[in-house]
């Protein structure tokens, strides 16, 4: 396990790093060291921007051997996202290290949380807004198939459908009064009211019984939150939800 030291030890010498390799013209430490609000658990994330014409595959891979090298990886995953690669280092301490690889024209903030350790950033962009038509219509999917599912006697299946209609009902309560529901990140901020009822949702055992509860409740959320997003979509969807609301058995 890492500490919040170690931790600082190894954000430094990645800082120092990139002030060293001659391809990378800009650094900025993004999340929550950026917006100060770091703590025991926290990752580093530092994003980088790369000299025009370097060699992207070749530095990353470098940047890799060096992490392993220096502090012991056990694995990778890359992500892309806004025209620059992330990846996400799991060193063998558990401590999680984000390092975003940046064009030169493209290194710019997208989210709130920026610090610039160096370099010249491009104007920042705001992150695009989560879309609620999708959330709702997706949630009212889940909640359709997590009733089959119980009907069928596939429980399992019925759980991980349940899974999904309770995180576009948590999407969109959080849309509502502006929280961040990326990776749960914000959902503890939500109105006391929503949590409770988030609450009755959850989950004693597998039997359907229990499942059922957690359905009928997530689906009486999921018209709430829709009714406060939509009031002419929520009154079409009126009917229908008044049948997924009835118990199975």
């Amino acid at each position: 396990m890492f500490s919040a030291t170690d931790r600082a030890a190894i954000q430094s010498r990645l800082i120092a790093r990139a002030v060293a390799d001659q391809r990378v013209i800009g650094a900025a430490l993004v999340g929550s060291a950026a917006r100060g609000s770091q703590d025991d658990w926290s990752d580093i994330d530092l994003a980088l921007q790369l000299n025009d014409g370097v060699d992207e595959q070749q530095l990353v891979d470098e940047w890799s051997q060096t992490i392993d090298d220096e502090h012991g990886l056990s694995d990778t995953h890359d992500v892309w996202a806004a025209g620059a690669r992330y990846r996400v280092f799991l060193l063998s301490n558990s401590l999680q290290v984000d390092v975003s690889f940046w064009p030169h024209d493209k290194f710019r903030a997208t989210e709130p949380g920026f610090h610039v350790l160096f370099g010249t950033p491009n104007e920042p962009t705001e992150p695009t807004p989560a879309d609620a038509s999708v959330m709702i219509g997706m949630g009212w999917l889940y909640a359709l198939h997590a009733r089959s599912s119980i009907a069928r006697g596939k429980l399992w299946q019925a759980t991980s459908m349940l899974e999904g209609l309770r995180s576009q009902v948590l999407a969109l309560m959080c849309g509502r009064v502006g929280l961040n529901a990326w990776h749960g990140r914000e959902i503890d901020r939500l109105p006391a009211d929503d949590l409770a009822g988030l609450e009755a949702t959850l989950i004693g055992r597998l039997v359907a019984d229990d499942l059922d509860r957690a359905r009928i409740a997530l689906t009486r959320l999921l018209l709430d939150a829709v009714t406060k997003t939509d009031s002419d979509r929520a009154r079409r969807l009126q009917p229908a939800f008044d049948t997924l609301v009835v118990p199975v058995s």
